[in-house]
């Protein structure tokens, strides 16, 4: 199994945004149904200062599935593709292999698959751009400590010189919110992860505060990049 990322850029017209919250609720039957995709989510994007719904980017949005290799260029001309770049200006898909990956996500950890990684990288032997996916099920009366803590972490993320893009992600406005980025190397994130004070204190804090119902932390070799990434206007 890999794991693969579409990130669309749509239209700006209030057809495509329509279009686009109809894929966000329609399409779940047709990728649940598929049998080479053992993980799915449709997902929200926003610039991810602050995790609250003022960040959401309405014409920015997203997939991301596990599936085995061999079915992945078969699902990239299928019709939810194809439609989804009907309205779509620009699109960037990410094919991944797993690095490390510890946590939940709806109950399972979707990029635990050590098979892979020892097959096609090795995490102290990888040189080549690293993505990374966080994720979170805020408990609901730790929202607004959490958002109140975000923006200090946001402004080192932003400043960090190995960080080549970045967004927030979510599966609803509230809640259930991640961030995905792209690195130059593995030592750029190992820097921010370990070295930079204000992600050290909200790691700490997100212990002493129990903000969390449920997270995931995941590293991949970013093995492809198709199509380039946009600056949000």
């Amino acid at each position: 199994m890999i794991t693969v990322i579409y990130i669309w850029n749509i239209k700006k017209s209030p057809l495509a945004a329509l279009r686009a919250l109809r894929h966000m609720a329609a399409d779940r039957r047709e990728l649940k149904s598929d049998p080479a995709i053992s993980f799915f989510k449709l997902l929200g994007t926003g610039s991810g200062k602050t995790f609250t719904p003022k960040d959401a980017d309405a014409y920015t949005w997203a997939l991301l599935i596990t599936i085995k290799e061999d079915e992945l260029e078969r699902f990239d001309q299928s019709e939810n593709i194809t439609a989804w770049r009907a309205i779509a200006q620009n699109e960037v898909r990410l094919t991944a292999l797993p690095i490390a990956s510890h946590g939940l996500w709806s109950g399972k950890n979707p990029f635990d698959d050590p098979r892979a990684a020892q097959a096609r990288v090795e995490a102290d032997q990888w040189d080549g751009k690293i993505l990374a996916i966080t994720r979170a099920k805020i408990a609901w009366n730790k929202n607004l400590k959490f958002w109140k803590a975000v923006p200090p972490v946001t402004a080192s993320l932003r400043g960090n010189p190995g960080l080549e893009y970045a967004i927030g992600i979510g599966e609803a406005p509230i809640g259930l919110q991640g961030t995905l980025s792209v690195w130059s190397d593995a030592k750029s994130l190992r820097q921010f992860a370990y070295q930079s004070q204000a992600h050290a204190d909200v790691i700490a804090a997100t212990a002493r505060e129990q903000w969390y119902e449920e997270e995931l932390f995941s590293r991949f070799a970013l093995i492809e990049q198709r199509g380039h990434f946009w600056v949000a206007e």
